[in-house]
């Protein structure tokens, strides 16, 4: 409910700013967006927690699982900096951090794509 105030709240003062000091509203937008992040901080401390022993219990190669985590951790930062800058009206630059964080998690993502296509291949009965 606190992250949906503030929310609410800032959206109706930078509404009221924007005509008047567009680059106070950008700053407050930004400003609001980092203090929901820094509220959620606590929330993915427990998610990543959770997640840990989930994957220590099912034995999962570490490796693995750190990985998914790097993946999962780029893709949200990347969509944070990229609504920053399309809330600053900067598309271009937007597309561009998005473009950059598909390339990394591409190749983050190599590694186990090539673990799941050895696994596969393993599986089909040669002949």
């Amino acid at each position: 409910m606190q992250i949906v105030g503030l929310g609410l709240i800032a959206t109706f003062l930078v509404v009221l700013l924007k005509e008047h000091k567009s680059s106070v509203a950008f700053l407050l937008t930004v400003f609001v967006g980092c203090v929901i992040f820094l509220f959620l901080i606590d929330k993915i401390s427990e998610i990543l927690h959770m997640l840990q022993k989930m994957a220590s219990d099912t034995k999962i190669n570490m490796i693995y699982f750190e990985t998914i985590l790097k993946i999962v951790g780029i893709a949200y930062i990347a969509e944070f900096a990229a609504q920053i800058s399309k809330d600053a009206g900067q598309g271009a630059i937007a597309s561009k951090i998005e473009l950059g964080g598909k390339i990394i998690i591409l190749a983050l993502a190599i590694p186990i794509l090539t673990a799941i296509i050895e696994t596969v291949i393993g599986l089909i009965p040669s002949s």
